[in-house]
């Protein structure tokens, strides 16, 4: 589907609607995703926006030039590759009419099934001369960058602010679970022993409820490293264990099932995504109990919370000495393994 999307991206380019941006011009691309190829004629300095680790790295290895977060400003032009999720979306557009100079072009496309028809009708309400082209089960919508865009933008992110999670917790659209707390998380949590010492991990940290609460229950934990494969989560988990006790703390943006954990821990908390996409995944978390086991010292203990339905006992016996369930309820269950 995002070949698709980005097909209809291009889809004003390529017929003549639009004109490509001019040699060499400042071109900023946001939510690019692995395998993309421009255009014939379409030769501008590119700047491409991937937060999520392991698109990130696919791009950084076919040569482009590339961040987590948005750099710069003035740019001629602006494509945002959409996604799900609404918030996400509209706080793209946000960076896109910031850092684009006033009149520069800023062209948007996302697939049907992912809201895209809506978006376009909430961004018409807003910006002017707002123009649309439907291509590859997607719609394209363009505009020119108005000399209001900065206020524009201001009102597109204070309309995707919420209050922090439970008081506590700053997070963002785009994010796991990013307007509550996850019920797996929280059963997991509330699971962990409180006698749990030494040095701990958490693997997929999102933006950091586990590991800020395995800081709080467990006051003989000395350090918690947190591994997380979306950029901005990671730097939300970041600025959210920051207020709890003085427990050591060290980041990984990574890529688990890409990029070798180095360190070795006594107990690693983990709740593993199961999606990719639309289509549930299950072999993503059997991989990631592979990981989690390497990345334990002898008789260290994995703590990990799956949905009721997914099939990781084959996984744990296979990494693990033994393992056991230690809480549930009638949506998830919550392990204890050790190694």
């Amino acid at each position: 589907m995002a070949r698709d999307a980005f097909k209809t991206l291009l889809h004003p380019f390529e017929s003549g609607i639009l004109p490509a941006p001019d040699a060499g011009a400042r071109v900023l691309f946001l939510g690019a995703e692995a395998g993309f190829r421009l255009p014939e004629g379409f030769d501008c300095e590119l700047s491409v926006v991937q937060g999520f680790r392991p698109d990130f790295l696919a791009l950084q290895r076919s040569g482009c030039r590339i961040g987590p977060r948005p750099e710069g400003s003035d740019y001629a032009a602006a494509l945002i590759l959409c996604g799900r999720h609404r918030g996400q979306n509209e706080l793209w557009i946000a960076e896109a009419l910031e850092r684009t100079a006033e009149g520069g072009l800023v062209v948007i496309a996302g697939a049907k099934e992912d809201g895209a028809p809506s978006l376009a009708k909430r961004i018409a309400g807003i910006i002017p001369l707002v123009e649309q082209s439907p291509k590859h089960h997607g719609l394209a919508i363009w505009f020119p960058a108005p000399v209001d865009r900065v206020a524009i933008a201001a009102g597109l992110r204070q309309a995707n602010r919420h209050a922090p999670v439970e008081g506590r917790f700053q997070t963002a659209p785009g994010m796991f679970s990013h307007d509550h707390v996850d019920t797996g998380s929280k059963l997991l949590a509330d699971a962990l022993p409180a006698g749990l010492f030494g040095n701990a991990a958490d693997f997929c940290a999102g933006w950091g409820y586990l590991a800020t609460e395995l800081a709080i229950r467990c006051p003989n934990v000395a350090s918690v490293d947190l591994y997380e494969a979306d950029f901005d989560s990671l730097e939300a988990a970041r600025l959210n264990i920051a207020g709890t006790r003085s427990v050591r703390t060290r980041f990984f943006w990574q890529d688990l099932l890409g990029e070798p954990v180095e360190a070795r821990y006594d107990a690693i908390v983990m709740n593993p995504p199961f999606h990719q996409g639309r289509a549930a995944q299950p072999e993503i978390g059997r991989r990631l109990i592979g990981v989690a086991a390497a990345a334990l010292k002898p008789r260290g203990t994995l703590y990990t919370v799956a949905s009721r339905n997914l099939p990781y006992e084959g996984a744990l016996a296979a990494a693990f000495s033994r393992y056991e369930q230690i809480a549930g309820d009638g949506a998830f269950k919550v392990y204890q393994a050790r190694k």
